[in-house]
């Protein structure tokens, strides 16, 4: 299962820190085996990729939109993902989700259908 919280309202030039909590046996006995991802929808619009994460190698990968302001990480003892949202803009605003897929050789997956295992939303609005 994973939980994502941290979301809220924050005014243009802000910060926020979403956070994702992987818990049950699958993710706690293998969570090295794993890829998290981070992706976002905006009202009307299809979900997109924010940010990656290998838990094991702990390598990232971030959406051009976003590189240089989002910052994801990973706690391997509480089984937490982060994302550090700074310099928000308006666009930003969306429902942002966490979700995760086994871990395997090749690409980073950005497309959403490649994940099985997703969080329930939280919702970010960035003011003008």
């Amino acid at each position: 299962q994973l939980q994502a919280s941290g979301g809220g309202l924050v005014q243009a030039g802000g910060s926020l820190r979403l956070s994702c909590a992987a818990s049950g046996r699958t993710f706690t006995s293998y969570a090295l085996g794993w890829f998290l991802g981070w992706f976002r929808q905006a009202t009307g619009k299809e979900r997109e990729f924010v940010a990656f994460i290998d838990w094991y190698a702990n390598s990232t990968y971030y959406a051009d939109s976003v590189k240089g302001r989002f910052t994801i990480s990973r706690d391997n003892a509480k089984n937490m993902v982060y994302l550090q949202l700074s310099s928000l803009k308006p666009d930003d605003t969306a429902v942002y989700y966490c979700a995760a897929r086994a871990r395997y050789k090749g690409s980073v997956p950005t497309n959403p259908t490649l994940y099985d295992y997703w969080g329930q939303g939280t919702l970010v609005t960035v003011s003008s």
